[in-house]
Formats: structure tokens, C-alpha cells, sequence
């Protein structure tokens, strides 16, 4: 019985790592394309309150129910390294994707985005919006 080496098994080990990591990832064909997207920071009146952020929260994926929502992203501050060109004053976000013009303009005069508004506009101090197309 041969002996095992070191270089085989690093070697093995290494393929099945690298095997199993791009079976994890998607494959081209089924990425989701969708060239509208609206971004939205909210800045909490009481920044402290972790209720008043997950009533802010809950109240933005209320939003996912808009069939012109494509997708949805609703996020947080993350605890990254402290540098001048990270903006991390906020602390809610959202990250909204349509597939047109047409479906974004439908959201924002859609019963259940002005409902949210109505709900929660007491929550925030100050929003930014960032709508994009892909260019």
C-alpha cells in the first residue's frame, strides 16, 4: 500500500474546494437582469430604538407584495472597516429592482407604498433616493 503525501491530498482537496464552490454559483443564463433599480436610505428620528427599526423593517418588505417589484433587498449598516468614503450615518435601507421605467412609476403610486409611507413616515428623519438604469 503506498504511502499518502502531503502534496496529493493538498492538491485533492483543493479541487473538491474549488468543485464545490463554483457549483454554488449561479450560472449565466440564470441571473436575474433587472435595469431599474431604486435604492432608498432611512435615517431613524430615534437611531437607538432597535423597534423602531424593525417596525421600519417589516414595513419595507410589505413592499415585495408589488408585482412590479422584481426583487427586493432590505439591509443595515454593515460593520465594515471605518473609511472616508464609507457613509455609514444611515440605518435602513432598501434596494428595489424593475424590469422598467414603467413598473418603477407604477410602485410609486401603488396603494401598498403609500400605505407604507403612511405607517411609517414617522420612523425616518431624512430619506435618499437613488434611482439607477443600467448603463
Amino acid at each position: 500500500m503506498k504511502k499518502p503525501n502531503r502534496r496529493k491530498f493538498l492538491g485533492t482537496a483543493a479541487a473538491i474546494a474549488v468543485g464545490t464552490a463554483a457549483s454554488a454559483m449561479p450560472l449565466s443564463g440564470n441571473n436575474k437582469i433587472y435595469p431599474i433599480v431604486h435604492h432608498v436610505f432611512f435615517w431613524l428620528k430615534n437611531p437607538d430604538s432597535q423597534a423602531d427599526r424593525d417596525q421600519l423593517i417589516k414595513g419595507i418588505k410589505t413592499l415585495s407584495k408589488i408585482e412590479t417589484i422584481k426583487d427586493i433587498h432590505v439591509g443595515i449598516v454593515a460593520g465594515t472597516e471605518k473609511r472616508d468614503v464609507i457613509d455609514s450615518s444611515w440605518s435602513v435601507s432598501e434596494l428595489l429592482f424593475f424590469k422598467d421605467l414603467e413598473g418603477q412609476a407604477i410602485y410609486q403610486t401603488h396603494p401598498i407604498h403609500l400605505e407604507f409611507i403612511k405607517n411609517c413616515s414617522h420612523l425616518w428623519s431624512k430619506v435618499l433616493v437613488y434611482d439607477i438604469i443600467e448603463a
